[in-house]
């Protein structure tokens, strides 16, 4: 049991191992899109971890600095500046330690936002590498589904202050609770401090992720599961925070339009498959999803 000296810091947040260096997760699938093997090391990625790292993704390092450098000022404003910001929900703005309306705490700090087209071109590569891998026609036949009008997306920028009063008692705060995300893939890059974490063996093993900062993640969610008929594993991760280090997340949600159809694609299914998933919409499935705590298994109730 941890006793802290000032426990109104934390109060409310719950607390996580420190992670070692043992749980460095060292064999993060790297997936460069530039290279003609791109789309099989992504369906490979998809299929094993629902989780992998891009490089040669096409966004200037300049253009990834400069998002960079304006969060780090707008976060360093006074609390009372910030929140004029807010609040976070409905849809956009600044919000603080409260992630959704569910009750769940996290030590953060984060704005919502309207998407940035050059993390979205980022997204729209992978789908497409997606498609070409599982040999779906057209190519388009996944990443249509956040280019047409009234695509459901997010941009979503996290800041983890460090938290000092944990210094040295081999906890961490949680940052982020575990969680799948709903959309179809989420596309994530931070600064150069470590945080993220990612289940394997079915939440079994917890494994940091070493931070790349002129790398994306890209984690495969909800939506993309079921249209993969568990093919694909919408991978369940969390953030635990540094007690010295600020941590600095950008992270594009890639949705589909809300009268977009969710069902397995036939072109995956082989003879006789048993489909595992009901039909819903993504406008059905995000409503569910948000008045459920982070960690439940949202895609339970729409289980055949």
């Amino acid at each position: 049991m941890v006793v802290l000296a000032n426990p109104s810091v934390v109060d409310q947040i719950p607390l996580l191992p420190s992670p070692g260096h043992r749980d460095t997760f060292a064999a993060v699938p790297v997936v460069d899109l530039s290279r003609p093997g791109a789309a099989r090391a992504i369906v490979d990625a998809c299929e094993r971890f629902g989780f992998f790292k891009v490089i040669n993704h096409g966004v200037a390092t300049a253009t990834m600095d400069r998002a960079e450098s304006e969060t780090v000022k707008f976060f360093a404003q006074a609390q009372a500046v910030k929140d004029r910001a807010g609040p976070a929900y409905p849809p956009f703005g600044y919000g603080s330690k409260r992630i959704g309306l569910n009750g769940d705490m996290g030590w953060l700090e984060f704005l919502l936002l309207a998407y940035v087209a050059a993390v979205r071109g980022v997204a729209v590569r992978v789908l497409e590498k997606m498609a070409e891998g599982l040999g779906i026609a057209p190519v388009d036949a996944l990443s249509a589904m956040v280019t047409e009008q009234g695509s459901d997306q997010v941009f979503r920028v996290n800041h983890y202050p460090p938290c000092p009063a944990l210094q040295g008692l081999g906890c961490s705060a949680t940052g982020f609770g575990e969680h799948t995300d709903p959309q179809l893939i989420s596309v994530l890059r931070s600064n150069g401090t470590s945080g993220l974490q990612i289940a394997l063996r079915d939440g079994a093993q917890w494994v940091s992720v070493p931070s790349d900062r002129d790398a994306f993640f890209v984690n495969v969610g909800d939506s993309l599961q079921v249209l993969t008929n568990g093919r694909f594993k919408s991978v369940k991760h969390r953030v635990v925070t540094s007690s010295l280090k600020s941590r600095v997340s950008f992270i594009y949600f890639a949705g589909p339009s809300l009268a977009q159809r969710i069902v397995p694609l036939p072109e995956l299914l082989g003879d006789g498959e048993e489909i595992l998933y009901k039909e819903f919409t993504w406008g059905e499935y995000k409503k569910a999803a948000y008045k459920t705590r982070l960690g439940d298994n949202r895609l339970a109730q729409f289980e055949k």
